[in-house]
């Protein structure tokens, strides 16, 4: 398992993402809300907003994720999962939330509302080409790989 140093700043009163355990991909992050509780009606978005802006070093990026328990149990979901945050950006991290079940949900100040992931990534240099090597499951798409 590869460590980077990663600045960041906390402009919020909670603590820093963090790993829940040992073994977790994920940094559990909290919502910021210092003007109060947000909340979402069945089918509604909102921009949860972090207090949090960090400085990853080029070739890596941030991934916005999901919690499991708020999806299964609530349906609480990340809009655009997985959000990205690029290494040049330095505005603060915004975590866009959507209510996909039947019931409204608040958001509270402090609560776990997603995980990050910190990834490293590479550009593509194109290759134009006329052809393509096949495979075995050629151009078969939607249900071509499972058994019979």
């Amino acid at each position: 398992m590869d460590r980077i140093k990663v600045k960041i700043i906390n402009k919020s009163h909670h603590p820093l993402p963090s790993y829940g355990t040992p073994g977790a991909a994920g940094m559990d992050v909290r919502a910021y809300l210092p003007e109060g509780a947000v909340a979402l009606k069945p089918g509604q978005r909102a921009l949860i907003p972090t207090g949090l802006r960090i400085q990853l070093p080029q070739g890596y990026e941030c991934q916005i994720r999901p919690r499991s328990g708020l999806a299964l149990n609530y349906g609480i979901t990340v809009a655009n999962a997985p959000g990205t945050v690029d290494s040049d950006y330095r505005g603060e991290i915004g975590v866009i939330l959507i209510n996909l079940g039947q019931d409204d949900y608040v958001v509270n100040d402090g609560e776990r509302v997603c995980q990050m992931v910190i990834k490293q990534y590479s550009h593509v240099e194109w290759e134009e080409s006329v052809e393509i090597d096949n495979t075995v499951r050629g151009e078969g798409g939607f249900g071509h790989t499972g058994t019979e």
